[in-house]
């Protein structure tokens, strides 16, 4: 057994199948990428890795595991699941997904080809594991599979405190012990047990806060915005595969983007810190429905529009468009008097909480800062956008 010092859980007791998959090329992998991408470059000690993240998933989900009596393979599978969770990230996780997801079919939960054959396939062989069972784990499925990727999944319970953890900020910090104490099964759902409905509402509340102070913060998401394009330029204009890019780690990219003189502007001003300026940040009710919603194609068109309207390269132009807001947490399953409910359906809280996503909900239009000002106004007239200065930031 090995005991690994953490910064979050204290010291994590890793032994068996984990164990053995650790020194896999594949989870080694994960030191490499950040857990936060972009938002170190507002919260300077945001530096955890994807590799921290993934073994305090695998402590919960082993106290989760026991919590739950559950033992044998079926709970080797679950652990295998939880430290592999994220080994389908591409290079700087969340960031370049829908990029590998648009090139490749394939989200960062579908694990399947990297479990199949390769040093993974040859741990979980050894230990008498169906790597597609582990994949559907991974994907969701099943009762394991919510503990892993659900709405009370392990996932969130280390992302949102580790998150909080180093950036600082006191927001995300939740009671993951009981979170873990108060998870049953019932009718083939996991569910929070009877008196917990204010345990399901923390997480809710985490996740709001989490997401107007650091995961949404706008320069992480100008920054990301210029990532994107980075990446997508270097896909079009190099020999450079979209397999190749998927294993690539954060610096791996970084070196190729500047590398490459397509690329080289973005990755010196994502260096440097050097980032594009809001040309517009708009409430939700001054961006038409039809901007909301735009899928990737119709966003490119946008600049492109944008860009011509104002008589600046295409490249000065990024647009982002968060879409309608969502709140997965709030579809947790609680039981209240007896009955499993929605905690959408038996909490006030819920309610102000989508509004609060609304009020917090900003549509971005950035451009190098002395670009910002004829962008600004060739967007207002393009995207029939009701204003573009600055709303007030929550």
């Amino acid at each position: 057994m090995r005991a690994i010092k953490d910064s979050v859980h204290d010291y994590i007791e890793v032994d068996g199948v984990a164990s053995a998959l650790l020194d896999t090329p594949q989870v080694q992998r994960l030191r490499h990428i950040k857990q936060l991408s972009t938002v170190r470059l507002v919260y300077p000690s945001a530096n955890h890795t994807r590799f921290e993240h993934s073994l305090g998933v695998y402590h919960l989900a082993d106290r989760a595991l026991d919590h739950l009596g559950v033992s044998g393979a079926r709970a080797d599978k679950a652990r295998a699941a939880a430290l592999l969770h994220d080994i389908g990230h591409g290079p700087y996780g969340h960031q370049t997904e829908g990029i590998i997801e648009r090139r490749l079919g394939r989200h960062h939960d579908d694990v399947s080809d990297l479990l199949g054959d390769g040093p993974v396939a040859d741990v979980l062989a050894d230990y008498g594991l169906d790597p597609d069972g582990v994949a559907d784990l991974i994907a969701g499925d099943g009762q394991l599979g919510q503990l892993v990727a659900g709405e009370l999944d392990v996932d969130r319970m280390d992302y949102l405190v580790r998150d909080a953890h180093h950036t600082g900020v006191p927001y995300g910090t939740v009671d993951h012990g009981r979170l873990v104490r108060a998870l049953a099964f019932r009718d083939d759902d996991l569910v929070l047990a009877e008196g917990n409905v204010a345990t399901a509402e923390s997480l809710l509340v985490a996740r709001a806060l989490m997401n107007a102070t650091v995961y949404r913060h706008h320069v992480s998401r100008i920054a990301g915005g210029m990532l994107e394009r980075a990446s997508e330029r270097l896909l079009d204009t190099s020999s450079l595969s979209v397999s190749e890019f998927a294993r690539m780690t954060d610096d791996e990219l970084l070196a190729a983007l500047r590398e490459h003189d397509e690329t080289e502007e973005f990755v010196r001003r994502l260096a440097e810190r050097d980032l594009y300026k809001r040309a517009a940040w708009c409430e939700r009710s001054a961006v038409p429905e039809d901007v909301v919603v735009a899928d990737h194609d119709q966003v490119r068109e946008f600049e492109r529009e944008i860009a011509d309207a104002a008589g600046v390269p295409e490249k000065h132009v990024v647009v982002d468009t968060p879409g309608r807001p969502s709140m997965p947490e709030s579809s947790a399953r609680v039981v209240v008097n007896g009955d499993t409910k929605r905690l959408a359906d038996h909490s006030a809280l819920v309610e102000g909480m989508q509004h609060s996503q609304e009020v917090q909900w900003r549509f971005g239009v950035y451009a190098p800062e002395d670009d910002t000002e004829a962008v600004g106004r060739a967007a207002q007239r393009v995207l029939g956008l009701s204003g573009v200065g600055d709303a007030v930031d929550y």
